[in-house]
């Protein structure tokens, strides 16, 4: 609730974004990387922060989906 209030007296406003990003499919059929982010996002040009992107409504409808996890490297013994 603090952080809310603080980005909201003083935090960035988000009016310049990219235009909106949909991570596809590769046309050779492998699968997306785990650590790709899923649905529709634009990202902040001034701080960064990508925001999930609604194409019914054509605006912002929040924060995005938070990536998932990467699988955790093992180590290799030989």
């Amino acid at each position: 609730m603090l952080e809310f209030i603080l980005n909201l007296l003083f935090g960035c406003s988000h009016r310049r974004t990219t235009f909106p990003l949909t991570p596809t499919r590769k046309s050779s059929g492998h699968p997306l990387p785990r650590t790709t982010r899923l649905g529709t996002y634009v990202a902040c040009l001034d701080c960064g922060k990508e925001l999930a992107y609604d194409w019914d409504e054509m605006r912002v409808s929040g924060p995005a989906l938070p990536r998932p996890n990467a699988p955790e490297a093992q180590p290799s013994f030989r």
